[in-house]
C-alpha cells in the first residue's frame, strides 16, 4: 500500500512563511507527477505547484513569484516552500501524487494540511 503523508502547515501572519513536505511511502512503486493542490473553504480544489511527469515545474498563477516547490526524487518527496503568504492562501493543502504502483498507474492524494493566513 502507497501513502503520502503531508507535514508543515499551521498559522501563520500575512507577509510570513510557511515550508510544507510531503513523503510517497511504500513498496513497489514510482513517482510520475507529484505536487500540490489547495481548497479553500466553500471552493473547488485548484493546482498549487507540480512537477510534471517530464520534470517541469507548473504553478498556478496566484503563487507564481512566491511559492517554491522542490523535490528530492532519492527519498520520494516534495516540499513547498511559501513566501509571503496572504490572506486568501488560507486552505487545506493537499500533497498529490501520479504514481504506478505494482503496473497501475493511479493518482494518490495525502489527507491534508491546513494552512492559515491571518494577523
Amino acid at each position: 500500500q502507497v501513502q503520502l503523508v503531508e507535514s508543515g502547515g499551521g498559522l501563520v501572519q500575512p507577509g510570513g512563511s510557511l515550508r510544507l513536505s510531503c513523503a510517497a511511502s511504500g513498496s513497489d512503486f514510482s513517482v510520475n507527477a507529484m505536487g500540490w493542490y489547495r481548497q479553500a473553504p466553500a471552493k473547488q480544489r485548484e493546482l498549487v505547484a507540480v512537477f510534471t511527469s517530464h520534470g517541469t515545474r507548473n504553478y498556478a498563477d496566484a503563487v507564481k513569484g512566491r511559492f517554491t516547490i522542490s523535490r528530492d526524487e532519492a527519498k520520494n518527496m516534495v516540499y513547498l516552500q511559501m513566501k509571503s503568504l496572504k490572506p486568501e492562501d488560507t486552505a487545506v493543502y493537499y500533497c498529490y501524487a501520479d504514481m504506478t504502483v505494482g503496473g497501475w498507474a493511479d493518482e494518490y492524494w495525502g489527507q491534508g494540511t491546513q494552512v492559515t493566513v491571518s494577523s
